[in-house]
């Protein structure tokens, strides 16, 4: 089967003309009011997905105990979204960098600028993904707003060709990508508001359900206790006064014992055990 020959079979609700016309003549209220007004759909069409994410984020939790890894996929904006999500991990969480993994078609380059044709690589993820040596309890997210990037795709044909479990998030029903991978998650939020630009709405949807995959996943780590983010890395002062407060709250000590009590053992969680 040729690449390119399923693609005619998705829905391009993402190229959609806009539900809005002539925004050069909109004033600025006009503008902020009805892009506010489609954002409005986003949180709606990930609701409607949360089932898939509940069963791909449980599949993950047992392999990411297991020593796999998540790598995410993606071009352009769903590529940054990607990387931004695996790169708060280890200060938020106190997780090692090698956890999430994100991966973006043109490399650290195309976080700034575009990278021409980069996306159009149907053989360059499965390539970068062996780089980090896979085993078979990682696995690989697709992100394709679109859901028709090559570089996408062909990643996660080629990760579930080896074994590896594999998931999309895309914006448009039946993508080519949804069609790659085992569990589907489909935020279908409808036309953007500048046409095509799913830099919007398609953007805003992933970035949710990215959240949600790895705030869930931390959490059943045990990277959370109450809800608190008790591993967090001690970068800067807010960090660590954050940090004191915990303490101070949990064990019920004046503000220099508790952060003094943080710093030697570097986070809040292993000051709390230390001290109790």
């Amino acid at each position: 089967m040729n690449k390119e020959s399923n693609q005619k079979t998705s829905k391009t609700i993402t190229e959609s003309p806009s539900n809005f016309s002539n925004l050069e003549k909109m004033s600025v209220t006009e503008l902020l009011t009805g892009i506010n007004q489609e954002d409005g759909q986003v949180h709606l069409a990930v609701h409607r997905t949360i089932p898939e994410i509940e069963k791909f984020v449980t599949l993950l939790i047992d392999r990411i105990k297991a020593g796999g890894r998540l790598f995410y996929l993606g071009a352009g904006t769903s590529g940054r979204l990607g990387v931004l999500d695996a790169s708060e991990l280890p200060p938020t969480f106190g997780v090692p960098g090698n956890i999430v993994i994100g991966l973006i078609a043109g490399g650290d380059k195309a976080l700034r600028n575009a990278v021409e044709s980069a996306e159009d690589d149907w053989d360059k993820a499965w390539e970068e993904i062996q780089e980090h040596g896979f085993n078979q309890n990682d696995t690989v997210l697709g992100i394709a707003a679109s859901g028709t990037t090559p570089y996408v795709i062909g990643g996660v044909k080629k990760a579930r060709e080896n074994g590896l479990l594999t998931a999309c998030i895309t914006c448009n029903p039946g993508a080519p990508v949804s069609q790659a991978a085992e569990i589907v998650m489909e935020a279908i939020v409808g036309p953007e508001f500048v046409t095509g630009s799913t830099r919007l709405k398609a953007g805003t949807a992933q970035k949710m359900i990215l959240n949600m995959i790895t705030t869930s996943l931390m959490i059943k780590l045990g990277r959370v206790q109450g809800n608190k983010m008790v591993n967090m890395q001690l970068t800067n002062k807010k960090l660590v006064e954050r940090g004191t407060k915990m303490i101070m709250e949990e064990l019920k000590l004046e503000k220099e014992v508790a952060k003094s009590l943080l710093l030697k053992h570097g986070s809040v969680k292993k000051a709390i055990e230390a001290y109790k």
